[in-house]
């Protein structure tokens, strides 16, 4: 199990390393140069000498290979340098609009898992055909439902027209409601599909037979013997969801007009603030590999069979 573990680390190591290295190249081939956009102003009244100085401060007369080199060791060091627009370190700014997003994305993926599973149970309890049908029908309902389209249609139906949640001065956790719901979803739709076939497939085993032989309840049958071999790959998906789901948390504060990494990202695309981007980036990369890092440690705990394997 020590293997397996060292093995995973190095792998999510690996994949943080190689996400940095294709953002910090993107980055560099964005036409134009920030430090000049921002500081050749007239306005400002700055000089040739001043703007070099200002270059070489922040690093950007150097090769790229030691810019690269430079930017590695920072984001080693947990020090992501200093904004261009705002003229202060970056993880200042990840400090103040980081934890919105992240709270903002968690519980919409505990609210896609609640509304999978809800969807998944009654789909396979229902006996009636017709409604089965239908049930099975709103994940692929849910997929095709644009994230921004679906908060927009939320503003307008359940705050303005029935005046349900407000969003003009709401509290603060009453102005999560609707933009939960905006991104649990969509994200659902994956999740309850998986789920209604796996559910289906261990309902066909034998061992559900001789349960239900031995008078156990369809509910019983249900939750004790199908649900957790059902729940392995909900778990992987989930897992990879999770970056989708950060980058509809980007959008859906747009709509919503929410503080978060939506707003830091806005800012720092318009003002090609490659230190902000470049850190949202590694912070979204994190928290991705993070999140199924943790769920390929789960698998050997929930399936004997796959901790065997990875004890091997």
């Amino acid at each position: 199990m020590t293997a397996y573990l060292l093995r995973r680390t190095g792998q999510a190591l690996l994949v943080l390393w190689a996400a940095f290295s294709a953002s910090f190249v993107l980055l560099q081939l964005m036409p134009g140069d920030a430090v000049l956009i921002k500081f050749l102003n007239p306005d400002l009244g700055l000089g040739p000498e001043q703007i070099a100085e200002i270059q070489a401060a922040y690093g950007a007369d150097q090769p790229v290979w030691r810019q690269y080199l430079h930017t590695l060791g920072q984001f080693l060091s947990g020090h992501f340098g200093y904004s261009l627009q705002a003229g202060v370190p970056v993880s200042q700014g990840l400090a103040t609009n980081l934890p919105p997003t992240l709270r903002l994305a968690s519980m919409g993926l505990a609210a896609a898992l609640l509304l999978a599973v809800g969807l998944a149970l009654l789909a396979s309890l229902v006996r009636w055909r017709p409604v089965r049908a239908l049930l099975q029908s709103l994940p692929p309902l849910f997929a095709s439902i644009p994230v921004f389209w679906l908060g927009i249609m939320l503003i307008q139906w359940v705050s303005f027209r029935l005046g349900w949640v407000p969003v003009i001065n709401p509290g603060p956790w009453q102005g999560l409601i609707l933009p939960t719901l905006t991104l649990a979803v969509p994200i659902s739709a994956p999740l309850a599909q998986i789920l209604m076939r796996n559910l289906d497939a261990a309902l066909a085993q034998p061992y559900v037979a001789v349960a239900r032989a031995k008078g156990a309840s369809q509910l019983h049958v249900l939750l004790r013997h199908a649900a957790r071999n059902a729940v392995l790959p909900v778990l992987t998906m989930g897992g990879m969801l999770f970056g989708e789901l950060l980058a509809g948390a980007v959008v859906t504060e747009a709509v919503f007009g929410l503080n978060g990494l939506g707003s830091l990202t806005q800012q720092a695309v318009g003002n090609q603030d490659t230190a902000v981007l470049q850190a949202v980036v590694m912070v979204s990369a994190t928290a991705f590999v993070t999140i199924n890092l943790i769920v390929d440690l789960l698998y050997p705990w929930l399936d004997p069979r796959l901790a065997h394997a990875a004890g091997s």
